[in-house]
């Protein structure tokens, strides 16, 4: 698994990531399935490859494809 996420791509993951974990714990009952979501970018941005890029090709860190 090669990275496939630039860094600034990254750090926006991460902070999404967290704001939307965020309504999962402070959040309003209705919010809480926003909540879930959150773990998808903070997971992606934390490993720093999405499986979704590399399903369409698309490589933002500008690594070299072996």
């Amino acid at each position: 698994m090669k990275r496939n996420v630039h860094m600034i791509d990254r750090i926006a993951r991460l902070l999404l990531g967290a704001a939307l974990l965020g309504f999962l714990i402070l959040g309003n009952s209705d919010y809480k399935v926003f909540g879930l979501l959150g773990f998808i970018p903070f997971l992606t941005g934390l490993v720093g490859f999405c499986p979704l890029y590399s399903l369409l090709g698309i490589n933002g860190c500008g690594c070299k494809k072996v």
